[in-house]
């Protein structure tokens, strides 16, 4: 008897556990504490479809008890036969309208919200002079890490995701090996990127990233795309208008910049002979590389997206990188490194800066 007390106690302590516990997260990757505009709206419909479930769940409890109470053999005798009321058109009528009505009080709402966040025709819209008025992002998924290219400003980056507060980002998004799903959880809610097809759609960022914890927004992969799709992470920076601007200036100073084979530092000797055929440097260029833009690599939160940002997790990548993520693209693809090349090209790559 005690220990069947103690298993309900445990029981209960765990499911009142799990209802606290679930409201708790990290700011920079909670869907549980939105901010932007596309994730509130999804979470307000989502509480508002919980509110409605409660209430199906509390009415048909307070039935089932009021019954329970009420036909009790205590009270009505071993002989008590309850009316019988099979066929009843009434009731039949009562129990097939109410959950009809239940939906269609989901789907009005739900209908809005989905054409309403799936309109993307401002971003073809342009000024006077022809340029376009919205920000647009095409985001290239790959195994396993992420490019982003801005069109009309002529840049790429990759691994961090630079945005503007208080205005809508418009987003291409594809893949270029399988599918993968594109996730910020705090901003909004996920996409897929798809090899043979583009999907679009948009966020707002209504608060800067500087105040995190961590300075940035965690950004995920949500479609299991091979043995490091738990790692496919990306971090996104978010500015004021100004400072976004300055960003843009910064990566378009960078045109032309290019490593060396003959400069006299061996890291950037060694990064120009062994890395540069698939790692740009500059920020301005074409996308389809076979490797990340590494441009602004020395600002960024993560080594590999996943590690600290610091020079021996870089060396660790550098060396092996399958034993970090196991599948990626990049392991082999270079020659054996001695240590001292290795720790010369790390002091290059971390160098790589935009930020003052």
């Amino acid at each position: 008897m005690m220990k069947g007390l103690k298993k309900w106690r445990l029981f209960s302590l765990l499911a009142v556990m799990t209802v606290f516990l679930s409201a708790c997260g990290e700011d920079y990757i909670t869907t549980l504490k939105p901010t932007g505009a596309v994730g509130k709206e999804q979470f307000n419909l989502l509480l508002f479809s919980i509110a409605i479930m409660a209430l199906v769940t509390i009415v048909v409890s307070v039935l089932y008890l009021y019954a329970f109470m009420k036909a009790r053999r205590s009270k009505l005798g071993e002989d008590y036969m309850p009316k019988q009321v099979e066929g009843s058109h009434t009731l039949e009528v009562i129990w097939t309208v109410i959950p009809i009505v239940l939906l269609l009080i989901l789907a009005v709402p739900t209908l809005i919200s989905t054409y309403k966040l799936a309109d993307v025709r401002a971003m073809d819209e342009v000024d006077e002079e022809g340029n376009k008025t919205a920000l647009t992002v095409n985001v290239t998924a790959k195994l396993y890490w992420w490019e982003f290219e801005y069109p009309e400003q002529g840049i790429v980056t990759a691994q961090e995701l630079v945005v503007p507060t208080g205005e809508k980002v418009y987003f291409n998004l594809k893949a270029a090996d399988v599918k993968h799903s594109f996730w910020i959880p705090a901003v909004g809610g996920k996409m897929d990127t798809n090899v043979e097809n583009v999907n679009k759609f948009y966020l707002q960022f209504d608060e800067e990233s500087e105040g995190l914890e961590q300075g940035v927004f965690y950004g995920k992969c949500a479609e299991l795309c091979g043995p490091s799709h738990a790692l496919m992470d990306f971090k996104v920076k978010v500015l004021d208008r100004d400072g976004f601007d300055n960003w843009v200036a910064a990566m378009q100073a960078t045109e032309g910049q290019t490593a060396s084979a003959d400069s006299a530092d061996v890291g950037e000797q060694t990064f120009a002979n062994s890395c540069l055929m698939c790692h740009a440097v500059s920020g301005v260029g074409t996308t389809g590389a076979m490797g990340p833009n590494l441009t602004t690599f020395g600002d960024r939160n993560r080594v590999a997206g996943v590690l600290e940002h610091t020079k021996e997790n870089l060396e660790q990548w550098i060396d092996d990188p399958e034993t970090i993520k196991p599948g990626n693209l990049m392991t082999g693809k270079y020659g054996e490194l001695s240590d001292e090349e290795i720790s010369a090209v790390a002091d290059y790559i971390m160098g790589l800066s935009i930020e003052e």
